[in-house]
């Protein structure tokens, strides 16, 4: 198992068809130790049910875009679980209206809301854990992205401009942290049905498009996704940083 002895941090698990509780499955089978964040304490019940098929799992709410709440966070999962080997990033959010329109009518609002969570939340988490000295020799930070960063979608819109702004993120904070031997690395998945899919206009004609034109001819699975996670998260990949890593059955390739 590539992850035993490792103690992992799942943020932002929402329910058994996020990409995140693929990761968290993914990294217990492979013998880590999976703790989580989630958001919203009225739905700890369900969370702490559905994280209950992991054993010793923890959760602990959190809200990533007070930084505040953050650092009091991570303060509580150091002091309970002492450091991390990993953290995975799974937290984004745009206002609907930003997702339904087009681009040029995103708000100064709704462009500033969607690239705080999505991608300001990513350095929050790297800054903090550094400096409450919560990550272990040799750690890796995962962030999730997609390839709405480098291409029009419709429908994804002021979501790619985040997602850019995460991709270089994960570039500046490899620099940053690579000389105390801490890896940062980003995920880009191919589409999937989750939650956070269905304020994405006409969703199923872009699986449609998967299956027709990937190399592989299917589209990606949460465990898929989690097992790219998996690997980042473990000595194997010890000398990976900085990097994108596409995990789409090899669509980004294809220029049709």
């Amino acid at each position: 198992m590539i992850l035993e002895n490792k103690k992992v941090l799942i943020m932002g698990i929402r329910n058994k068809w996020s990409i995140a509780w693929g990761a968290a499955k993914s990294a217990a089978d492979q013998g880590a130790q999976v703790l989580f964040t989630f958001m919203g304490e009225e739905n700890r019940e369900k969370i702490e049910e559905l994280i209950s098929e992991i054993p010793g799992s923890k959760a602990y709410e959190c809200d990533a875009s007070n930084d505040d709440a953050l650092k009091a966070t991570f303060e509580k999962i150091l002091k309970e679980n002492g450091k991390l080997d990993g953290i995975l990033h799974a937290i984004a959010h745009a206002n609907t209206e930003d997702l339904r329109n087009d681009f040029i009518y995103t708000s100064k609002e709704g462009f500033a809301h969607a690239n705080d969570v999505s991608a300001y939340t990513f350095v929050a988490v790297a800054r903090i854990a550094k400096e409450l000295d919560m990550l272990n020799d040799e750690a890796s930070l995962v962030t999730l992205t997609y390839h709405g960063s480098t291409k029009v979608l419709e429908g994804y819109n002021v979501m790619g401009v985040a997602k850019a702004a995460l991709e270089c993120s994960v570039r500046y904070l490899a620099d940053n942290l690579g000389p105390t031997g801490v890896r940062v690395n980003a995920v880009s998945a191919g589409p999937i049905k989750t939650l956070s899919a269905k304020g994405i206009k006409d969703f199923g004609s872009i699986l449609t498009v998967v299956e027709e034109k990937a190399p592989l001819r299917r589209n990606v699975t949460t465990k898929q996704i989690g097992d790219a996670v998996a690997f980042l998260f473990s000595d194997m990949s010890s000398a990976i940083t900085g990097q994108i890593i596409y995990a789409d059955s090899g669509y980004e390739i294809m220029g049709i």
